[in-house]
């Protein structure tokens, strides 16, 4: 959604909240404004993400910012992180990681997997945040349990390489398999370099643990 946001380090970078499943008929930008404006939560993220992409309209970060924290501050998860893009990005507000982690956290301990991951790689980077491993670590985890891509793709790499987890072949191949199989760029050729390093026995109970993975639907962060 948002241009612009950091790529590279330990395979991770910051990505949007998914947008809702196409419809058959595609909402009018003058008829979701109409729902935002009666206070509806879910359509004001959905106006945001309009302007955004310049659907109905040019697009217009100030105005797409604007509606996102209009549904983030009624608690609505995808727009407390589209807004934590805004902010990390700049775009529509001044450039503010602490605002932007901020966002990302209300939204990631809700459950709201695109936050985790985000969230995970502001620690890693040490956007707004303190670089702190452990961390990082937790929030990917958080998403990768719920089927998230790349999540699973920087979980299985940590395994590996033994960066924020203890070297576990094993569990790295099934994250890295669990990735693979959607596609995240780089995972099946990981996945297939790391099975020339492991034991029959061990590449058997990979395949075992990614056959018996379930997504969960929402992981909230643990409260205290």
């Amino acid at each position: 959604m948002v241009g612009g946001l950091l790529c590279g380090l330990l395979w991770a970078c910051n990505k949007p909240a998914a947008l809702p499943p196409k419809a058959e008929r595609v909402p009018t930008l003058n008829e979701v404004k109409a729902k935002a404006e009666s206070g509806d939560a879910t359509a004001q993220n959905m106006l945001g993400e309009m302007y955004v992409k310049g659907q109905g309209a040019a697009p217009n970060y100030k105005e797409a910012a604007n509606w996102f924290r209009k549904a983030a501050e009624q608690g609505n998860p995808a727009g407390q992180s589209n807004l934590g893009m805004m902010y990390e990005a700049g775009q529509g507000v001044p450039l503010d990681y602490a605002e932007a982690v901020k966002w990302y956290r209300r939204a990631a301990e809700r459950g709201y997997s695109d936050a985790q991951y985000n969230l995970a790689v502001m620690y890693t980077f040490a956007r707004g945040v303190p670089n702190d491993i452990a961390e990082a670590v937790k929030w990917f985890r958080l998403a990768a349990e719920q089927g998230d891509g790349l999540a699973q793709y920087n979980i299985g790499q940590r395994y590996r390489i033994a960066k924020g987890l203890p070297q576990d072949l094993v569990e790295a191949y099934k994250w890295l398999s669990l990735a693979a199989a959607q596609g995240t760029p780089d995972a099946a050729r990981d996945r297939d370099a790391l099975k020339r390093s492991m034991t029959r026995e061990q590449v058997s109970e990979a395949q075992r643990r990614v056959r018996e993975f379930i997504p969960k639907k929402s992981v909230p962060a643990a409260t205290k």
